[in-house]
């Protein structure tokens, strides 16, 4: 037997430890070079361990939920043990091969190009695939919660990638006859469920109770009248090509805080705790709060101050969309100097964001609706949406955070200021 030892490897960015996410593989089978073996998560992202050679796995070291050190043993491969005939491998090499000669089925009636491939797949079982199966990470836990065997499923993306629609389709549940169970099979069903907390969702739980032990916050809600500001976007919107997505409250938030930042550079800071350091930074690096099918991740939109309300729309969809596929990389991830939230059409009255830590602020978007107020002395209809924000109470105070979110108020209620350059005084 000639065991070759693959231990944890470094990560990158000073990374000591990786947390084990989930094996796709177990002692006993045979793997190839380059094949997923195991999904770890670091402290920002999670990452896909490809096997360094190829052999037979001879043992593993953790189960999901264990932190593996940099260096230490991670998997035993055994290099002189080639897969036989009755290996799992080898079986889905051959299954492979019998799918390719199997006789293809006619389909009489004509079907359109879009029907005709959920047709091919719903006729046709796929063969168990050999060699590594390309996919995201998100997708992989999906599929084990589900119970699919990602070798059997046809990926539709860039080189045979399963993309999660391909999921979907593979993962389709078979209708159960609930009339037809007796009390005592009904009674088997467990009351409860037990879900081990791992990988992102367990760093967000620390982050979450860190920043809430360890920052005072407060909290001010402020109501922002958006009429002008809707009229505005929706005249935006409507000079745009079909083709390019519509412009959100968002951006010209994000563009109106840029502004009001100029005049409170200590909102616009990150606290070093191991230094005890206030360190206000010029430029405005946004985290924009995305929930992904993992968990809630702050992708980085750098220099903010510089860009159009445009460049801005462009850029938030554009590091959202990465975060929800899981390809951000991890200078996508950090180095935020103040963070927005929106819930969107969930936003509700109010919130109170939990601070994005080293950050001191950040700022929550919610529900626009229109409401009756009291507009120049006669009750009108207007459209109102609330602004929650918090604020470390250690380093802002009260009044300057009241202050920053009036002025904020005051430049979304009259769009027009935003894009006017300040008044220098001498």
């Amino acid at each position: 037997m000639s065991q070759f030892v693959f231990k944890m490897p470094d990560l990158g960015e000073g990374t000591v430890e990786a947390e084990i996410v989930a094996w796709h593989t177990k002692p006993g089978e045979s793997v190839d070079e380059d094949q997923v073996i195991v999904e770890v998560m670091t402290d920002k992202a999670a990452v896909e361990v490809p096997a360094p050679v190829s052999g037979r796995v001879v043992s593993i070291t953790g189960e999901p939920g264990d932190k593996i050190a940099v260096g230490s043993p991670l998997i035993v491969f055994d290099t002189a043990a080639a897969p036989t005939v009755d290996s799992p491998r080898a079986a889905a090499v051959a299954a492979q091969a019998a799918a390719v000669e199997a006789p293809v089925v006619a389909v009489e009636a004509p079907v359109a190009p879009a029907q005709a491939q959920v047709v091919a797949a719903a006729a046709a079982p796929v063969a168990p695939r050999s060699g590594r199966v390309m996919t995201s990470p998100a997708n992989r836990r999906r599929a084990r919660e589900a119970g699919v065997d990602l070798a059997t499923i046809a990926g539709s993306g860039p080189g045979g990638r399963i993309l999660r629609s391909d999921l979907a389709l593979g993962s389709q549940p078979t209708p159960r006859d609930v009339s037809a169970e007796t009390p005592a099979v009904r009674a088997t069903v467990p009351e409860t469920t037990e879900i081990k907390v791992i990988g992102l969702r367990r760093l967000i739980a620390q982050r979450m109770t860190e920043a809430k032990r360890t920052i005072p916050h407060f909290a001010y809600v402020e109501e922002v009248d958006v009429t002008e500001l809707e009229s505005l976007r929706q005249h935006l919107n409507g000079s745009l090509p079909q083709a390019v997505p519509s412009l959100t409250y968002l951006p010209f938030v994000v563009l109106a805080l840029t502004r009001a930042l100029d005049s409170f550079p200590q909102c616009n800071a990150c606290y070093d705790a191991t230094r005890e350091v206030l360190v206000r930074h010029r430029a405005v690096h946004v985290g924009v709060a995305t929930q992904t099918p993992d968990g809630l991740k702050v992708p980085v939109v750098r220099n903010a101050q510089g860009l159009s309300v445009w460049d801005l729309a462009a850029e938030i969809r554009r590091v959202s969309e990465r975060a929800r596929a899981n390809t951000a990389t991890r200078d996508e991830l950090v180095g935020s100097t103040i963070t927005v939230t929106s819930l969107g059409k969930l936003g509700g009255i109010a919130s109170t964001p939990v601070i994005n830590a080293p950050e001191v602020a950040i700022i929550g978007l919610n529900k626009a609706a229109e409401r009756p107020v009291v507009h120049g002395g006669t009750i009108v209809v207007r459209r109102i949406m609330n602004l929650s924000s918090s604020f470390d109470h250690r380093f802002v105070d009260g009044y300057d955070a009241a202050a920053m979110i009036q002025m904020l108020k005051g430049l979304l209620e009259h769009p027009a200021t935003i894009f006017i350059p300040k008044v220098q005084t001498s």
